[in-house]
């Protein structure tokens, strides 16, 4: 199936969740949704028999200024077919549904994307930071991040 039909039975069933469907090339075409209504679209998209998406290949945090992104990358065993979803969440509060619990890699996706990024991911299991040290102040993929001049009493070198 193609993603610009998936995106139309998408957008039968949920409606205005589903927002676009970008096709512009060089990049995959991707369909943008609703942040509220990301845990029941992912869900279907597992479970229901036309989609079969049982592989979250990649899940990625962005800082897109204003607001944050996460890019979901699915892909399904079954049907051969790929899918990108993103969705979108002001900075000042970044929450997004976790879709740990519909695929289980999504652990550390989730928990990179909230060390470095900030995104909180509301429903996760065990939303710790996986790379910087547990006490570290901030999230350096930030656009707006200031690296400190030490940790811990240690010279921090750039």
């Amino acid at each position: 199936m193609l993603p610009n039909e998936i995106y139309d039975k998408l957008k039968t069933e949920f409606g205005d969740a589903v927002i676009e469907f970008d096709n512009k090339q060089p990049t995959d075409s991707f369909i943008v949704i609703n942040t509220e209504n990301l845990f029941d679209i992912c869900h279907t998209l597992r479970d229901k028999n036309e989609f079969l998406f049982d592989y979250l290949m990649c899940l990625s945090g962005m800082d897109l200024g204003e607001n944050v992104g996460v890019v979901y990358h699915l892909y399904s065993m079954t049907h051969k077919h790929k899918l990108v979803l993103k969705v979108t969440a002001p900075k000042t509060d970044p929450r997004v549904p976790s879709v740990e619990m519909i695929w289980r890699t999504a652990d550390w996706h989730e928990r990179e994307a909230y060390d470095l990024i900030g995104i909180q991911f509301e429903g996760h299991r065990n939303l710790i930071r996986i790379l910087c040290p547990y006490d570290w102040e901030g999230h350096p993929l930030r656009k707006d991040y200031e690296a400190p001049e030490y940790y811990h009493d240690m010279k921090v070198s750039y």
